[in-house]
């Protein structure tokens, strides 16, 4: 394990809203396995010391109010749920579930602290994540069991709920960790049927009416700015690579783009060229995890460099990249896990070799 460790090549430690030097670095999604947070926050930090990206672990594993959607739920000001047999609804005062979530959350922050707070080198930056407006419209139930992704007015007042909601959260994560550098992974897995209009509806006989792209883009630049004015220095969107709206998550303001390597097309990989030439950052879910053991760090490398050298792009590029697990880890053990961190900080030795020649 890393516990602690600082990278010393470049201009050494980043604080805050300092950028830090620019090398391919890796971290995770998010979803981790298990129900210990202590556990998690230890493993993670320790895997993961500068240059590479800690982040705070989603634990499923302890149920009700842990998973994603949950979590980011109890982040909504103003606006309230709780779990129905058909998943989480809004309603109108905060009950059990809400107060679980928000507990969990609350827990998991302490932690941080207490991990962060005991090590020797603290990590320069460090991760969180949310559901974004979209999908967290496409989870979330209105009063009569609808989905609040078929009313414009929930939409809308979802993102800005959101939105100040996420003040608050980024206050208390950057308490437990003092000067790091916030970086925030805005999660929107089901974006491409929410703008192909394949979400179902309630009943399941019929599809609920595709969101223009105009309104994600607008969806999207509220709570990005506001994620901004609470001090998140780096803002990407994470999507799956099936339809993924690169062009979209750009044109409203995000930092960059996190998607998983396996499935991209020739033209995906040109749009995701464009975005790196325009100085964007690109996290590249390379190391497949799906199957019973994991690639080798050879095969992942040339899995990046393949594409990359055939669009022209510089080596030296590269440093634009962070990369990631093709998916979160709960699935796994925390063995398991903390394997798959271990190979994806090989994963991002081996294409810093390449980008410095």
């Amino acid at each position: 394990m890393r516990t602690g460790e600082r990278h010393e090549a470049g201009s050494g430690a980043t604080r805050g809203d300092e950028a830090p030097p620019r090398e391919v670095t890796a971290t995770g999604l998010g979803p981790w396995p298990g129900e210990d947070p202590v556990e998690a926050a230890k493993i993670i930090r320790g895997e993961l010391g500068s240059p590479h990206l800690p982040f705070l672990a989603e634990l499923p594993d302890r149920g009700v109010g842990s998973d994603a959607l949950g979590r980011t739920a109890c982040l909504l000001e103003e606006l309230a749920v709780d779990v129905q047999p058909y998943g989480w609804r809004l309603v109108d005062r905060p009950g059990k579930d809400f107060r679980r979530a928000a507990s969990a959350l609350a827990t998991d922050i302490n932690v941080l602290a207490d991990v962060a707070g005991a090590e020797e080198k603290s990590a320069a930056e460090v991760k969180v994540q949310l559901v974004g407006p979209l999908s967290l419209a496409a989870g979330l139930h209105l009063h009569n069991g609808e989905r609040a992704l078929m009313d414009y007015g929930a939409r809308r007042d979802l993102a800005a709920s959101l939105a100040a909601g996420v003040g608050p959260y980024l206050s208390r994560v950057s308490a437990a960790v003092p000067g790091a550098r916030l970086v925030v992974q805005v999660d929107e897995p089901d974006i491409a049927a929410v703008l192909a209009g394949t979400i179902p509806t309630s009943s399941g006989y019929r599809t609920l009416r595709a969101v223009a792209a105009s309104e994600a883009r607008e969806s999207w630049r509220v709570v990005l700015d506001a994620l901004r004015a609470a001090g998140a220095a780096e803002i990407v969107i994470a999507v799956p690579e099936i339809e993924a709206p690169f062009e979209q998550i750009l044109a409203a303001g995000a930092d960059g783009i996190a998607v998983p390597l396996k499935a991209l097309t020739a033209r995906q990989w040109e749009q995701l060229a464009g975005a790196v030439e325009a100085d964007k950052r690109l996290w590249i879910g390379a190391l497949d995890v799906a199957g019973n053991s994991l690639p080798r760090v050879a095969d992942s490398v040339e899995a990046v460099w393949r594409p990359w050298r055939q669009l022209g792009l510089p080596a030296t590029a590269l440093s634009t990249v962070r990369v990631t697990p093709s998916a979160g880890l709960a699935g796994r053990s925390p063995a398991e896990a903390t394997a798959v961190l271990g190979r994806i900080t090989q994963l991002a030795d081996g294409l810093n070799q390449l980008a410095q020649g």
